[in-house]
């Protein structure tokens, strides 16, 4: 069968490989819908090495069609749509018992530790139908809309751990498709003023489609003197960082107001660290939280968004290339003229 193939960073070529196997508790699917994450390019340039093995095949967000199921497997036929949480909780460690899997101490994933989906077929591990990582697509979803439940499910996560509330304002720095969902939601949770920044004028019409009140060029306008003026100089009740950029981290902190919520949401690469002034934090009784990866239940959440209508995920699609123009696609996503990329199989 065809896959993409990591065999060292920057080194990732479309090659034939063995058909996977299927264990007795495990299933393969065809990949239908396999979408570009931005933290693939990271792995793809090296900046990024926890969990990545050379060689392999990368891809964590995706959906298919089962062909294949071990003689152990209930609760799945030929020809089922599912979507796979591709985040794999141990669910005996202590953060899986106190209910945050998503950091759980022996996680593995799909696309790292296990094969991923830039391939025209992938093998779903035992572990992962066995934690319930494995769901049934709703009828009428699409596999592409099912594959972009896994990046909403992160989004889910770190907006429950900053608590975006009614009449909240909400400053997004960044308006990439982490960005764009983080609106959708904050739109959804009933935030009265949704602060966008984003330099591309593409995506910033992006953000208003999803919901956005203001958008500002950072480069044009200053993006505090918007913030305060729109909230009458107290300043925003949440913040998200939305890009790993280190220098955003402490004018963030400075957008928030006393006893405001920020959420560095978005991953920085290895050694990478930001300047910040710890008196803002201290005297404005700052709660700052991270984000890291999903839950399950999360994932579930995803798809009933979805699958409802209240999140209108697929206007994030802008580009699709098929398996083989892999690299093209790469370069289409780190240029930064798309919003979501999806790859299909020929």
């Amino acid at each position: 069968m065809k896959a993409a193939v990591l065999y060292a960073p920057n080194e990732l070529k479309v090659t034939e490989i063995k058909y996977p196997q299927v264990g007795k508790g495990d299933v393969v699917i065809k990949v239908k819908a396999a979408a570009i994450c931005g933290t693939d390019g990271r792995i793809i340039s090296g900046k990024k090495t926890k969990g990545v093995r050379y060689p392999s095949v990368i891809g964590h967000e995706f959906s298919g069609e089962v062909v294949e199921i071990g003689e152990e497997v209930t609760g799945l036929n030929i020809g089922d749509a599912i979507a796979i949480d591709p985040v794999i909780p141990c669910r005996s460690c202590v953060y899986c018992r106190i209910g945050k899997e998503n950091i759980c101490l022996n996680r593995q994933a799909i696309g790292y530790e296990f094969d991923g989906a830039f391939a025209e077929y992938v093998r779903i591990p035992e572990v992962a139908l066995s934690s319930g990582n494995v769901f049934k697509i709703p009828k009428g979803m699409s596999y592409e809309a099912a594959a972009l439940a896994e990046p909403l499910a992160c989004c889910i996560n770190g907006q429950k751990n900053v608590g975006i509330e009614l009449g909240d304002t909400v400053v997004v720095i960044g308006a990439g498709p982490i960005g764009l969902m983080h609106v959708l939601l904050a739109r959804l949770s009933g935030a009265t003023n949704i602060i966008v920044s984003e330099l591309s004028e593409q995506r910033q019409q992006a953000a208003l489609n999803c919901g956005a009140t203001h958008v500002v060029n950072s480069q044009k306008d200053n993006l505090l003197d918007v913030v305060k003026n729109v909230t009458e100089g107290v300043g925003a009740d949440v913040v998200i960082v939305a890009i790993g950029i280190p220098e955003l981290v402490d004018p963030a902190f400075k957008l928030a107001r006393k006893g405001g919520r920020v959420n560095l949401f978005a991953g920085f690469s290895k050694d990478d660290m930001a300047q910040i002034d710890v008196n803002i934090i201290h005297y404005n009784e700052l709660i700052i939280t991270g984000a890291s990866a999903l839950s399950r239940n999360g994932y579930q959440q995803a798809l009933t968004l979805i699958s409802s209508g209240l999140i209108d995920i697929e206007k994030l699609i802008t580009h699709r290339f098929s398996l083989d123009e892999i690299n093209e696609a790469m370069v289409t996503a780190q240029k930064g003229d798309a919003i979501k990329i999806i790859i299909h199989n020929n």
